[in-house]
């Protein structure tokens, strides 16, 4: 299956969940959210569909 993620399209196997995405960046003690289909997602354990399309923002702080 083909969905969009950031813009890009990746090809993923059925079931591939939101978290597939997420953990790396989490590893990096970065905040973010994510936004699936134009709308906020906060269960990383949602199963992403062909054609979805996948939006991940992280947050940056600085001073």
């Amino acid at each position: 299956m083909i969905v969009i993620v950031n813009g890009e399209e990746k090809l993923i196997t059925e079931g591939t969940k939101i978290r597939h995405f997420t953990e790396e960046l989490k590893g990096h003690d970065r905040a973010l959210v994510t936004e699936l289909n134009g709308l906020i997602v906060t269960d990383e354990d949602t199963v992403l569909s062909g054609g979805d399309s996948l939006e991940i923002v992280t947050f940056v702080g600085g001073g």
